[in-house]
C-alpha cells in the first residue's frame, strides 16, 4: 500500500502537491492525470524519494520513503530518459538492470523474448547505444527496464508518449496482461485519456496540487474525463469508443 500523509511539496512559498490523506491499494493500476503543472510528476517524484516533502510523508508497505531504502529492491520506475544510461547499449542496460534484480542471463533472455512484438526488431541486438536510440525506442527500453524481474510497484509517467499508435496499443497489452497474471501495482500518468482510461481501474484528476476527482473506472469514465477537460459533454460513452 502507498500512503500520502498531510503530504506537501512547496517551491518558494508557493504548493505544488497539497494531498492531507491519500492511498493507492496493493494490486492497483492507478492512474494519474491533469494538465501541465497540475503535479502529477511531483508527486511519483516523491514517492520515488527524488525529491523530499515539504511537510508530511510517503509510506509504501508502512516503509517511509525519505528513511529507509528497503522499499527500493520492490520497486521499478521510468520518469524520464535519466532512469536510463545513454552510454549503454539496450543489451547492456537489460543486463545491468537484471543483475540488479538478481536475475540470470537465462531469465534476462526470457523475460526480454516477451517483448519482441512490442520491440519490433529495434531494441535487442542492435549494438547502437541508447542515447542514439528514437525517442519511441528509448521509451521502450525505459519502461521494459521498469518491469524487469516483475517489482510489486511500477511507476511510469507519461509511459506512452513518443510511442507510435501501434507500440502505444501493445504496451496496453502488456500492462494489462501484467497486472492481471502478477497483481503488480501499477501508478501510471498519462495526457492520453483513451489510454489511462484503458489500462486503470481507479483514476485520479489533480489540478493546482489537490485531488479534484477520485474515480473508479466505468464505461463513462472516458467521456467524463473529456467533459471535465474540454467543458464540452461528451456524445458518446466510454463503451461506444471501444
Amino acid at each position: 500500500m502507498i500512503q500520502a500523509i498531510n503530504l506537501q511539496k512547496a517551491y518558494s512559498g508557493t504548493t505544488v502537491l497539497d494531498l492531507p490523506e491519500f492511498k493507492i491499494e496493493n494490486g492497483e493500476v492507478f492512474g494519474l492525470v491533469g494538465n501541465n503543472g497540475a503535479g502529477k510528476t511531483t508527486f511519483f517524484s516523491l514517492v520515488l524519494d527524488l525529491i523530499r516533502a515539504t511537510r508530511g510523508k510517503i509510506l509504501i508497505n508502512e516503509i517511509a520513503v525519505a528513511k529507509s531504502e528497503d522499499w527500493k529492491a520492490h520497486t521499478g520506475a521510468y520518469i524520464d530518459e535519466s532512469f536510463t544510461i545513454g552510454y549503454l547499449t539496450p543489451d547492456e542496460y537489460f543486463s545491468f538492470i537484471g543483475e540488479l534484480r538478481q536475475m540470470n542471463e537465462n531469465d534476462i533472455s526470457t523475460f526480454l523474448d516477451s517483448f519482441k512484438e512490442f520491440f519490433n526488431d529495434e531494441i535487442v541486438g542492435k549494438k547502437k547505444f541508447i542515447r542514439d536510440l528514437s525517442k519511441g525506442n528509448q521509451k521502450k527500453v525505459g519502461v521494459v527496464g521498469a518491469l524487469m524481474g516483475y517489482p510489486e510497484l511500477v511507476v511510469l509517467d507519461e509511459p506512452f508518449a513518443n510511442l507510435d499508435p501501434s507500440s502505444q496499443f501493445k504496451f496496453r497489452k502488456i500492462i494489462k496482461e501484467i497486472a492481471a497474471e502478477r497483481n503488480q501495482t501499477f501508478l501510471i500518468s498519462s495526457h492520453d485519456l483513451d489510454n489511462i482510461t484503458d489500462v486503470c481501474e481507479r483514476i485520479v484528476i489533480l489540478e493546482k496540487g489537490k485531488i479534484v476527482k477520485d474515480v473508479q473506472k466505468t464505461e463513462s469514465t472516458l467521456a467524463e474525463l473529456e467533459e471535465f477537460f474540454t467543458g464540452v459533454k461528451a456524445k458518446t460513452s466510454f463503451h461506444d469508443e471501444l
